[in-house]
């Protein structure tokens, strides 16, 4: 049996639009771009709708219910003290979330200021268990898990280097297409 999808014939007002993007904050923090994109799916369907959304965003912005500036701020630090993942990780996924680059600059190096990434790199290695690889694949492997992690290639070469990697592998990785330390969703030639 095939399940058809609800359409929703609600019609929203400046209040129940509210108290949904509400409800939608308190199961988790949210960038105004993901509110947005909630809430444009909720009213798609009316005439007024980008008014009542704009109107709905503006109103919890002014009750400092929805700031991209502390989203950015918690999540950076949540991705840094918990996950222990590298600078660049944390640029690529706030970015997809819709937050302004001078905003997501700010939090980053509020956050990730005094971090050594070589030092986090370590870190993230410990919370992963990783051990020293026994065969390329397993460098191979170890070295595309760091990079997505958002280390600099500098700071996985160093570690494959400490761990007595062969140069041969480590050059074969160096001719492997990597994602750019500057744009994270480029790949180097």
């Amino acid at each position: 049996m095939a399940f058809r999808k609800r359409r929703s014939t609600k019609v929203y007002d400046e209040h129940s639009l509210h108290e949904y993007a509400l409800g939608a904050l308190s199961r988790r923090m949210r960038t105004v771009a993901e509110l947005k994109r909630l809430l444009r799916t909720k009213v798609a369907k009316q005439e007024d709708g980008d008014q009542l959304m704009e109107r709905v965003v503006s109103r919890l912005k002014e009750q400092k219910l929805l700031n991209d500036t502390g989203f950015a701020t918690s999540y950076s630090a949540y991705r840094k003290d918990n996950e222990k993942f590298g600078r660049l990780r944390v640029v690529q996924d706030l970015k997809g979330k819709g937050v302004h680059p001078d905003v997501i600059e700010k939090a980053l190096s509020a956050t990730y200021g005094d971090v050594d990434d070589m030092e986090q790199a370590r870190r993230f290695i410990e919370r992963k268990r990783i051990k020293k690889p026994a065969d390329q694949k397993q460098v191979a492997r170890i070295f595309r898990m760091m990079m997505r992690a958002g280390f600099t290639t500098r700071s996985v070469f160093a570690i494959l280097k400490h761990w007595e990697v062969d140069d041969e592998t480590v050059l074969a990785l160096e001719q492997e297409p990597v994602q750019s330390e500057e744009n994270p969703g480029e790949e180097k030639d």
